[in-house]
């Protein structure tokens, strides 16, 4: 292969994998704030300087955050994918199965937030780790799940590079 070939080829890999890269950094920074968030539940925020009412504004940064970037995919991307990708699909997608376990855990872990940035003297570390725990495993699978199944080597199954390109991210 020659020099010029072997860079066509390696800027079409990069194409190929352009969206599973973009969703990589969005969910590793997810996984990163998901883990500090979690060191810092049993009251080492204030070792850091952070009161309460930050550390509970940065949880539910978190949590808006990943609520937005999964409503986003929903309503703009799956719908898109599903057409040839079962594992989008609206009716039996793992990915939107394992959003409902997300969506779950981030509406308990905001109700918690409420009752403790009403009642700060309620704060529980152990109900706080309680919680994330309840959904981390779903949340990290689902994260890394749908980095692989946007991997380039994987979307050359279902779609074509033109219609990749096309996407709404």
């Amino acid at each position: 292969m020659s020099t010029t070939a072997g860079y066509a080829a390696l800027r079409e890999e990069r194409r190929w994998n352009r969206l599973s890269q973009k969703m990589s950094a969005f969910h590793d920074w997810f996984k990163e704030e998901f883990n500090e968030i979690y060191t810092l539940a049993d009251g080492s925020f204030n070792s850091i300087g952070l009161p309460l009412a930050r550390y509970l504004d940065k949880v539910t940064a978190l949590n808006h955050h990943l609520t937005m970037h999964h409503t986003i995919e929903e309503r703009h991307l799956f719908p898109i994918l599903a057409k040839t990708m079962p594992q989008f699909a609206a009716d039996d997608g793992e990915h939107l199965a394992s959003h409902h376990g997300i969506h779950e855990g981030l509406e308990r872990l905001q109700k918690l937030v409420r009752t403790w940035k009403d009642s700060p003297s309620a704060y529980s570390p152990t109900e706080m780790r309680e919680c994330l725990d309840s959904f981390r495993d779903v949340l990290f699978k689902h994260l890394d799940q749908e980095v692989e199944d946007l991997r380039g080597e994987n979307l050359k199954k279902y779609i074509k590079l033109e219609d990749l390109e096309s996407l709404p991210i």
